[in-house]
């Protein structure tokens, strides 16, 4: 079985061992999480950053199935398992999973993983997963946020789709904490939000506004949304250090505040154009780590929009 992506119509190469690397960043939670009002459907807005996932995949006709380091990335080994057949491959393989990010966080540890494998198989392959291909896979494993699209997206994490490119953010540092322990996001995603209406239509209007501010560079406005959009997931999943990470943004006059809405951190948003910005990041770090016991700093991701 053959796939057509943006490059067209590709043919694997499988008549001996071949190796491909692969790669995906993370994601800063997300810069938005709600439902639309118009379907109703589960969605949420990107937030790359510069760390993420590598993989390499070796293809060994001669081998029964996939073996996979770390030996706990099962649904990895299984995506890998899944392409292989699919594209009508004997034989399986070794995939060997790198990773900068924190699992169970909410940073999207385990979409940039099945992204990098997905991308790795195709190379060992001699092909291109474009996007949508990668996105065809992933759906039949898991729910994933859309770190398999470049840039920023509107993203419905639930069906696996793409709702809306949204374009580059400027230069942001994230100063990030978190709260401690791991949150199953697949698990969370399964839940009912159970939005009102009133609810749905403030996230159509936070989408249109977060839409608008990445795509003019106008990050006032997105830290705004972010934080908005914070606040109301509270009711889901409650953060006992937002209102105090709020208050450490209001006073050295960062952006706002960005959180993993599935997840347990949370971040303070800088401008990395601001001619403060060294001053306000080291006092970010400061008094966050004061707060949560340490502090991470992230950068978002120059990904750019293809």
């Amino acid at each position: 079985m053959t796939f057509a992506d943006s490059a067209g119509v590709i043919t694997p190469q499988t008549d001996a061992s071949m190796t491909g690397t692969g790669s995906a960043p993370g994601t800063f939670g997300e810069l938005l999480q709600g439902a639309t009002a118009h379907n109703a459907l589960d969605f949420l807005v990107t937030f790359p950053i510069d760390r993420g996932a590598t993989a390499v995949f070796t293809a060994d006709p001669g081998r029964t199935g996939v073996s996979v380091f770390p030996p706990h990335k099962h649904r990895a080994r299984g995506l890998a398992e899944l392409m292989l057949r699919e594209y009508g491959c004997a034989g399986g393989g070794h995939l060997h999973l790198r990773g900068e990010l924190p699992e169970g966080k909410g940073l999207a540890s385990s979409s940039a993983d099945l992204t990098a494998t997905a991308r790795a198989v195709a190379d060992a392959l001699g092909l291109r997963a474009g996007p949508e291909t990668v996105e065809h896979f992933l759906r039949r494993i898991e729910p994933t946020d859309g770190v398999m699209y470049p840039g920023t997206v509107s993203y419905y994490h639930r069906e696996v789709r793409l709702k809306e490119s949204i374009g580059t953010l400027p230069p942001l540092t994230i100063v990030g904490v978190e709260e401690g322990g791991v949150v199953d996001t697949i698990e969370f995603n399964r839940q009912s939000k159970n939005f009102s209406r009133a609810e749905r239509l403030e996230y159509e209007d936070l989408l249109a506004r977060i839409t608008h501010a990445v795509r003019g560079g106008d990050l006032a406005a997105v830290g705004e949304v972010a934080t908005r959009s914070a606040v109301m997931n509270e009711r889901l999943r409650p953060k006992r250090l937002l209102r105090r990470m709020i208050a450490i943004s209001r006073d050295i006059d960062a952006l706002g505040v960005a959180i993993a809405h599935s997840g347990t951190a949370l971040g303070l948003l800088i401008d990395r154009s601001d001619p403060e910005h060294t001053r306000k990041a080291a006092e970010a770090r400061t008094r966050a780590a004061r707060l949560a016991g340490a502090a991470t700093l992230y950068h978002s991701c120059r990904q750019p929009v293809s």
